[in-house]
Formats: structure tokens, C-alpha cells, sequence
């Protein structure tokens, strides 16, 4: 008999441990640390909370060179990081990324990513300002997002109560099919995801949502999150899947980039916004933190976890 390896834990263990050995948040100027999509630093006297988020990108576990053009990848590394400003409903300022270049990668294939990349950029208004460069065995980046928002009105992960209506933007699945085949629709929309700024300013402004976050590993993994953040369980059916797609890639495939997000029950949320559909899913609930059902049925968190995988 094989018996597990307790060595290996989770994202979530693994975040809840390195939580515990830095500062709480309040010291100096720091807001919210460590434990939702972005960190948020609130400067003295401002009348904006600042957020900083960052997201490595590395050859193999997250692109592909032999499948995914430059270009791609570049506007892929930087989207990531503007979904977790998306997701607490923040305006981008500025970004930098630190970029490894392996030895095959050479000027075609850079100027493609810088391409790629400062397209996003500019059209979303987080322009490029600095970082690093280096040489590795494979490709890979990190990217630093800073985004404002108004003070003490960020969208966070702890704030869903007891009863609040779970929505998702969006059909879920699509990323995940899109890799599974590498054609169409869906592999367009695992090659470029695009981050929902407005519906997360809109989510923060108009409906006042009381928590959200961006679906990066799958609903069945975020949705836990979310939870054990919250305090709370929630009670779900299935979600919008994208056509073509298995519930299993919805529900597990991760790589989405829509809003997961929370709402007081009686608060009317429009059937689409900017026709993007908003689709109530479920239900928060008083119970075991991080419990999920589907259903009726425990789910459980499948979705992806770099440290499990």
C-alpha cells in the first residue's frame, strides 16, 4: 500500500503558511496582504487604495512554443494580471515584467511577445514601465500589475454573507476545450482571454457586489477559495458551459478569466451587461468553510493546483 505525501500540500495550505509568518495587514499602509486576488496599499490621505498583483508565466505549464504563437503569449502574460485587478474591480495604472529568454527564443519570436503584449497594454491603459531581463533554460515571465481603486471600496474575496446569490459572467469550459483541441472558438479563447475591467468596476459601482474574484483554475477550486475566505459553503448547479465544452472542463479546466462574484438576493442583476451574460448560479450558505455542493453532491476541488499537479 502507498501511503500519501503529507509533504505536498495545496496552493491554499501553502498561502495559508507564508500568511502566518509576515505582517498582518495594517502596517504600514498595507490594507489587505496576502490571501485574495490583489494585494492593496492604501497611501495616507489618498483618495485611492492602489493594488498590486503578479503572475509568473512559464514555458510548459502554462504555453506551449510549438502551439501558441509569440504574440499570444505576450498578451496572455499580461491579461492574467489585469483579470485579478478585474476581479476587485480596480482601474489599471501601470505594469512590469521581468522576461527570461531561452537560448531558442530569438529576435522574431521576443519582438512578437513584446508585440502581443503592449497591445494589451495600451488598450487597456496599464503602460509598461520597467523590469528585468535574464537568460533560462525555458521561457518565462513575471508581470507586476498596479491598479487604483476608491478608498476601503475594493472588491474583495471575504465578503459574501449567508444567503448572498453566486453569478458567474460568461460560459465556463472554453479555455479548457480549447487546449484539449487547439481549433476554433475555444482556442481562440485559450490564446487570448480577456480580462473583464468594466464588468468588475461595474460589479463594484452599480451592484455593489459583496465579493468576487477571477476564475484562473476552475470554479469547483475558486469557488472553495472564495468560501473558505468568506467563511462560508455555497450550494451550486451547473454552470453556463461554452458550447462544445464537457461540465467536467467547466467546472475544473480553469484558465476562464470571468468574474465569480456575490450578491445580496434580492438585488437585480441584468440577464447580460455589455452582452456578456450574468448567470446566477447558486447560493451562499452557513455551514463547513469551503464546503461546495452541486446539486446536492459534495464537488470537489478539482480545478488546477500548481502544487498538486
Amino acid at each position: 500500500m502507498v501511503k500519501p505525501d503529507r509533504t505536498r500540500t495545496g496552493e491554499v495550505e501553502f498561502i495559508e503558511r507564508i500568511r502566518k509568518r509576515v505582517a498582518p495587514a495594517g502596517a504600514g499602509g498595507i490594507a489587505l496582504g496576502i490571501g485574495d486576488d490583489c494585494a492593496i496599499f492604501r497611501p495616507r490621505g489618498a483618495a485611492e487604495d492602489l493594488l498590486f498583483t503578479t503572475d509568473m508565466l512559464i514555458e510548459d505549464a502554462h504555453f506551449r512554443r510549438d502551439t501558441h504563437r509569440a504574440e499570444d503569449v505576450g498578451w496572455k502574460a499580461l491579461a492574467r494580471g489585469l483579470s485579478d485587478l478585474a476581479a476587485m474591480g480596480a482601474d489599471p495604472r501601470f505594469c512590469l515584467l521581468s522576461l527570461a529568454l531561452p537560448p531558442w527564443a530569438d529576435r522574431r519570436w521576443t519582438d512578437g511577445f513584446y508585440r502581443g503584449f503592449l497591445r494589451l497594454a495600451a488598450r487597456e491603459g496599464a503602460p509598461l514601465i520597467g523590469g528585468d531581463l535574464a537568460r533560462a533554460e525555458k521561457a518565462m515571465c513575471d508581470v507586476v500589475v498596479c491598479g487604483a481603486a476608491p478608498r476601503g471600496r475594493a472588491l474583495r474575496r471575504d465578503g459574501a454573507r449567508s444567503g448572498d446569490a453566486i453569478y458567474v459572467s460568461g460560459a465556463l469550459g472554453g479555455s479548457a476545450l480549447g487546449l484539449a483541441t487547439g481549433r476554433g472558438r475555444a482556442w481562440r479563447r485559450h490564446l487570448r482571454p480577456e480580462p473583464r475591467l468594466a464588468l468588475g468596476r461595474f460589479l463594484r459601482e452599480r451592484l455593489r457586489a459583496t465579493a468576487a474574484m477571477d476564475l484562473s483554475d476552475g470554479i469547483s477550486l475558486d469557488l472553495r477559495r472564495l468560501c473558505l475566505t468568506s467563511k462560508l459553503s455555497a450550494e451550486i448547479g451547473p454552470p453556463p458551459i461554452f458550447p462544445g465544452a464537457t461540465l467536467e472542463q467547466a467546472l475544473h479546466g480553469g484558465e476562464d478569466y470571468e468574474l465569480l462574484f456575490t450578491v445580496p438576493p434580492r438585488t437585480p442583476v441584468p440577464a447580460r451587461f455589455e452582452d456578456l451574460p450574468l448567470t446566477r448560479i447558486g447560493q451562499m450558505r452557513a455551514g463547513k468553510p469551503g464546503a461546495v455542493s452541486l446539486n446536492g453532491a459534495p464537488l470537489p476541488p478539482l480545478g488546477w493546483d500548481h502544487l498538486r499537479k
